[in-house]
């Protein structure tokens, strides 16, 4: 006779949660943080083609950390959810705040029904016309979702990242000067080591912005755009990069 073995409810979810949250800290830390120009995106991701950075919308953008092929189906049905709702209504109601709400209902119905939840963490980021007026969400892997203010850091070493941004955030930052400060925190993921790297180079970051007013910036309606690595290079390599 095969001897059976009862798993509490509550056992059930707390496996459940240990397994997402080992995936996830097994990857590199992103960035998301609000500025005068608007809000930056950095990711420590060496491929040019596995973005963990995307457009959702006119002014939303998305971050993710954990599995690639989880997070970016994520992604799309985002964009697909943005595009049908900016159709049927208005673009106007295609807001952050309904996206992520749309999010926490997909992570937590697999959460709770699947029998593997996702290895994910997301952000969902929504520019202002000033950084008071930024809208940034933050959803982990069972559906939880928190409405965050100034930054929001994901992944890896996040506690360590989180407490070196906290020291050099700024609101009146630039672009540049955000990521800037954005790279200098994620140095301090210094992964199973925990020890903060020298230096992180530009090759190895993703680096995307949402402006604050593409309109009057680049004559466009749509916010998100990417930081070439030359851009990126630029950036890190002023003066101030190492402070």
């Amino acid at each position: 006779m095969t001897q059976q073995f009862y798993v509490s409810p509550e056992q059930l979810t707390k496996d459940r949660a240990d397994f997402a949250r080992k995936g996830i800290a097994r990857g590199r830390s992103v960035v998301v943080l609000s500025c005068r120009d608007g809000i930056a995106l950095v990711a420590e991701n060496p491929s040019p083609s596995l973005h963990k950075v995307g457009e959702i919308y006119d002014r939303i953008a998305f971050a993710a950390v954990g599995k690639y092929n989880e997070f970016e189906s994520l992604r799309q049905a985002g964009v697909r959810y943005a595009d049908v709702r900016g159709y049927s209504y208005d673009r106007e109601d295609v807001t952050a705040r309904g996206l992520a709400s749309v999010y926490a209902q997909s992570l937590g119905a697999v959460f709770t029904a699947d029998s593997k939840p996702f290895e994910v963490e997301l952000a969902v980021a929504e520019v202002g016309p000033r950084p008071d007026e930024d809208h940034l969400y933050r959803l982990t892997f069972d559906g939880s979702i928190a409405d965050e203010r100034r930054f929001i850091v994901m992944g890896g070493q996040a506690d360590a990242v989180g407490e070196a941004l906290t020291d050099q955030w700024d609101a009146d930052h630039s672009f540049a000067e955000a990521v800037r400060t954005a790279v200098n925190a994620l140095r301090h993921d210094g992964g199973a080591t925990g020890t903060p790297r020298a230096r992180l180079e530009p090759s190895s970051l993703e680096v995307a912005g949402l402006d604050r007013d593409p309109l009057t910036t680049r004559g466009a309606r749509r916010a998100f755009r990417r930081f070439l690595p030359a851009e990126v290079e630029d950036m890190l390599g002023s003066p101030k990069a190492g402070s």
